[in-house]
Order: C-alpha cells, then sequence, then structure tokens
C-alpha cells in the first residue's frame, strides 16, 4: 500500500522552503478503480499560534485542514486524545517514536502567525514510519477573511504528497440556488468553495435561470437564461458580475452551454425550426458552426480535454444514448449500450471516463464509463440524481439529488470514482446544476 518516491509540488504560493528531506509514504490510486483502498492514518496536532490573537484562526485552519483530508474517505484521522506528546513549538524535533506508537503513518505540523489583517501559516508533513520529512516545509500567506483558502491549500498539499496527484480543495463550484416551493421555485446562479462555504450569488431570481458552466480558467461562467421567454445563454465574468448574451438567430432556443479548454469557443444545444442541434460559436469572431444536422435532438454536448472531441446525448437511435464525434462535426459513434436512457454526459478532466446520468427502472443513476464504452459503473442511486460535474483532480463526482414528493427538494452531493464515499455538500439553500471549477491560482 505503501510507496517510498519525490514528487515535485508546482503552482503553489510557495514563500519560503522549510526541509529539504524527501521520504515519502503514499496511497496508490490506482487501487480506487476496484474500489479498494486502505485508509491511511494520519495525526495532525491543532497549528501552534505564534502570536497572541492567533488561537482561534489556528485553531479553524487545523480543523479544516483535517475536515478536507477526512472527507476524501482516503485518510483517518487519529484522534488527539490517543496522543502520547505533541510538539511544544514548530521548530521542536518531531518524537517519531510517540506518533509511530499510536500507528500514525503520516504528521502534520503547522504554526499561525497573525499581524493585523495578515495571517502566515508554515507546515510540515511527516513520513512518521521512515522518521523523515516528505518534501519541503510550505508557508502561506494571505487575509483573516481568507484562512479557508489557506487551509485548503494546506490540505491540498497534503493530499497531493500523499497519493501523487493534485488536490481539488482550494477550487469552487458555481451552481444553481434554490428555495420555495416546486411549482414556484426561485432560482439563482451561485458560487461556493468546493465544501459549500462562502456562497455568493451571481444572478438575481427574476428570471429562471439553468446549467451555469466554468469557464477553464474560472474567470467566466455561461448559463441558460428564460429573461426573453426563451432560453438564451449568457456569459457572466465571475469578477466584475457583467454579462453578455450569446449571439445567435432571434426567436431561435440556446441552451446546454460548455466552454472549449481554451475559453474562446463555446459549444451548446440550438433549437430552430423545430430542430435540436449542436453548435459551436466562436466567441471572437461571432461565426457559428452547425455540428450535427439529424431529425433527432442533440443536446448535453461537452469538449474532450483536448478539445479534438465532443461527448453528447442524442435520441437519434430511438432512445436517449451517448454519442462521440469530432469536435468539427462529422460522424458520431455511440458508446453507451446498456439497459435504460443515458444523458448529462461530461469528459473527465484526466481524459479517460465521461460521468452521466443513467434512467434505469423508476431510478436514476450517476455513473462512469470509458471513453469508448467500456467498463460502465453506476457510483449513486435514487428518486434522481442527475448533472454530474468533475473535480479538478478526475478523482470526485458532484451531482445534484432531488427527494421524492410534491414538494422534492434538490440538493448537491460528492461520491468519489469508486462510489463508496457518498458525502452531501452543505449549501446554504436546496442546489442543482453544478459545475466545478479549476484550482484557484
Amino acid at each position: 500500500m505503501l510507496r517510498l518516491m519525490t514528487l515535485l509540488i508546482a503552482s503553489l504560493m510557495l514563500l519560503a522552503p522549510l526541509s529539504s528531506a524527501r521520504a515519502q509514504p503514499t496511497i496508490d490510486l490506482g487501487l480506487l478503480r476496484d474500489g479498494v483502498i486502505e485508509q491511511l492514518p494520519f495525526a495532525l496536532p491543532s497549528f501552534q499560534p505564534e502570536i497572541g490573537g492567533s488561537e482561534q484562526i489556528a485553531a479553524d485552519i487545523s480543523r479544516l485542514v483535517a475536515e478536507d483530508l477526512v472527507g476524501t474517505g482516503l485518510f483517518n484521522q487519529i484522534p488527539s486524545s490517543a496522543f502520547i506528546s505533541t510538539p511544544a513549538s514548530f521548530s521542536t524535533p518531531v518524537a517519531f517514536a510517540d506518533w509511530r506508537a499510536i500507528n500514525a503513518q503520516a504528521l502534520v505540523t503547522g504554526a499561525v502567525t497573525v499581524t493585523g489583517n495578515q495571517v502566515t501559516v508554515k507546515f510540515r508533513l511527516h513520513d512518521v514510519v521512515g522518521g523523515a520529512e516528505m518534501g519541503d516545509g510550505l508557508q502561506f500567506t494571505g487575509t483573516t477573511d481568507g484562512w479557508r483558502r489557506m487551509a485548503h491549500k494546506v490540505a491540498d498539499v497534503v493530499y497531493s504528497r500523499i497519493t501523487g496527484e493534485t488536490g481539488y480543495f482550494d477550487s469552487r463550484v458555481v451552481y444553481i440556488a434554490e428555495t420555495g416551493p416546486k411549482d414556484d421555485r426561485s432560482k439563482r446562479v451561485a458560487i461556493m468553495d468546493f465544501d459549500g462555504s462562502n456562497t455568493q450569488f451571481l444572478t438575481d431570481s427574476s428570471a429562471i435561470v439553468l446549467a451555469p458552466r466554468f469557464s477553464a480558467a474560472g474567470d467566466r461562467v455561461l448559463y441558460t437564461s428564460y429573461e426573453s421567454g426563451f432560453p438564451r445563454i449568457n456569459i457572466l465574468n465571475v469578477a466584475t458580475v457583467q454579462r453578455q448574451q450569446l449571439q445567435t438567430a432571434p426567436g431561435d432556443m440556446a441552451f446546454s452551454p460548455r466552454f472549449s479548454l481554451d475559453g474562446r469557443q463555446v459549444i451548446y444545444s440550438l433549437t430552430t425550426g423545430g430542430n435540436t442541434d449542436i453548435y459551436r460559436s466562436d466567441l471572437g469572431s461571432g461565426q457559428f458552426t452547425r455540428l450535427t444536422n439529424t431529425p433527432a435532438i442533440e443536446t448535453a454536448p461537452s469538449f474532450s480535454p483536448d478539445g479534438s472531441q465532443i461527448v453528447f446525448e442524442s435520441d437519434r437511435s430511438g432512445t436517449q444514448q451517448l454519442y462521440i464525434m469530432s469536435a468539427n462535426g462529422g460522424e458520431a459513434r455511440r458508446i453507451s449500450f446498456g439497459n435504460g436512457r443515458y444523458g448529462t454526459p461530461v469528459w473527465s478532466p484526466r481524459g479517460d471516463l465521461i460521468a452521466f446520468t443513467k434512467q434505469e427502472g423508476g431510478r436514476f443513476h450517476i455513473g462512469v464509463m470509458r471513453t469508448d464504452g467500456s467498463e460502465e459503473r453506476l457510483l449513486t442511486a435514487s428518486f434522481l440524481d442527475e448533472g454530474p460535474t468533475w473535480s479538478p483532480n478526475g478523482r470526485v463526482i458532484m451531482f445534484a439529488r432531488e427527494t421524492q414528493g410534491a414538494d422534492g427538494t434538490s440538493s448537491l452531493h460528492s461520491v468519489d470514482i469508486t462510489g463508496r464515499n457518498l458525502r452531501r455538500v452543505g449549501t446554504p439553500q436546496g442546489g442543482s446544476d453544478p459545475s466545478w471549477g479549476p484550482l484557484q491560482p
């Protein structure tokens, strides 16, 4: 289960190296494909407050780092009541024998300094079994209001060094925040941290809005609005909350949009003359290209990570199924052949899997399959699960779940690709149509 390796941690807010030792026990995420994983036990003593007034922030950061790691289902936190000793300060040498005695394999130590509204967090990750530090210690600086982001960044580094893959904690999700009864539900585009915290509303509730979708850079959001009475696509700048409408022919209905990886193009469905096909628009020139031309309903397109292909849903075979075609259009090949109906496909950022919604036998499922349609696995089952979206590292899927009944409510959930770690995301209101953005810079 454990192996030693050296990792290069890049694209982090690194301010100062603290050590250079390299022993690293890791979790082999290849085992996740078979659903077999042994949680790695770790210890995380509360980070040391180094200047008066930092006690609460130090405690909050320590707690959130542990919550992020435990929430993955890969780590098991050893309770502080089991500790034999704790470091007297951040610079105190680690008593590895005390941590081995309680079966810890990894140890996270840290310290927090608060000066005015500025917070500095420094931390180290230790291989308890090998008795050495895992990679260089790191130091982050931010504001007191941004302490959650710093905690997420610490957790991302720990996750990355132990799993060998990038983390996903310092990321955001756009979704539809829902309130009110089912027959008169208010919907707004909202943005939040990956764990449901720091929710902000990007639109008001004056019009029905659906299917927000992040750009790969996380700076813009596409969404469908019924403000004009017909579905039209808006492009919203996250920082300024300014928006503009995607140009389509007057009276045409445009919906289900997604950005290309470079953010210069948008693919979407357009209904004109009673026919629904997939189109691609160039945001610079305003020119659009029709990619499908069949009597069927073609919708929910999603680019492959390299931008060369598109997966979409279509009923051209008589039932709702999944197809892949070139990003320039042309002949499409069907990839779904199981029982039931398939929809809302989205390509994994790793390029190896496609997530989808499946309806079969009166139940809805979130599932994944290979890009050739093989190795289909259903990860969830409920009255209504729909709309999967991938974490930035392609290991976790977020989706919407609706409860049964006349006043059924929608909430956001996440599940890893084994289907074994299903968790509800704590949004302040009901939620649907999530779209997971990239790691923040």
